[in-house]
């Protein structure tokens, strides 16, 4: 079904107002809202750009590539937080939560993880960043191991986001066993409960957190919520955050 431009306007708005009113760049809007280049280009208009201008804003000039360097202190940065080296759901959730952080694709321009690892490792030493160092020497070293996301960070959790639907009513929750979570969950309601639709996701819990405050507005009790067609619609726009 083709998206009106009307919706994609208000979504610009809508997420711009939730960036402390600076639009977002085209590959974060797309990952924050499911609207992806086919919905607009060629059909409403011709560059993104144009979109934003039209929403009332002026174009962000803040798309314009990052610097290495200061891609890598951003990184290094987290990695101190962190006290690890990040994975990719920890750049995601970052990226969401502080809006001068770079998008996590902004860091494959840099290589593969290995390589990655390899460029950070030489600017902390450079700069005395001991602490920091010392995360990227395994990755760095390792090729094999440096591109297997798990040898990273043992914490990290895979699972799925779903939608189900019971009534006139949608419950949004995380599990790693969606079809198991719909039996449990069909056995406590009164009426039929259904999955409507379902997010892989290494990062669970942000994920889920980012539509509970997306549809916060239509909560009506705990994780249940009174959801339009749009919203649903939205939500199945998704396969994997």
């Amino acid at each position: 079904m083709a998206i009106k431009k009307d919706h994609i306007l208000a979504e610009i708005k809508r997420t711009a107002a939730a960036n402390g009113g600076v639009p977002l760049g085209q590959a974060r809007f797309s990952t924050e809202t499911g609207i992806r280049y086919s919905d607009w280009h060629g059909k409403h208009w011709a560059r993104f750009g144009d979109a934003i201008r039209e929403a009332g804003f002026k174009p962000n000039q803040l798309n314009a590539p990052y610097p290495d360097i200061e891609l890598l202190e951003k990184l290094a940065s987290l990695a101190r937080e962190l006290g690890r080296f990040p994975v990719a759901g920890e750049l995601r959730l970052r990226a969401r939560t502080d809006p001068a952080f770079p998008s996590h694709n902004v860091f494959h321009r840099l290589g593969s993880k290995a390589v990655l690892a390899r460029k950070l490792l030489e600017y902390c030493q450079a700069r005395g960043y001991q602490d920091i160092a010392g995360f990227c020497v395994p990755l760095a070293a390792s090729p094999d191991a440096a591109d297997d996301e798990n040898t990273a960070s043992a914490s990290v959790e895979f699972g799925s986001i779903y939608l189900l639907k019971s009534g006139k009513y949608h419950k949004i929750g995380r599990t790693n066993a969606v079809g198991r979570r719909e039996r449990e969950l069909a056995i406590q309601l009164p009426e039929r409960a259904v999955v409507v639709h379902s997010i892989k996701t290494d990062d669970p819990v942000g994920i889920e957190e980012y539509w509970h405050k997306r549809f916060g507005d239509r909560r009506k009790n705990g994780e249940w919520f009174e959801l339009a067609a749009a919203d649903i619609a939205a939500f199945r726009r998704r396969k994997f955050m």
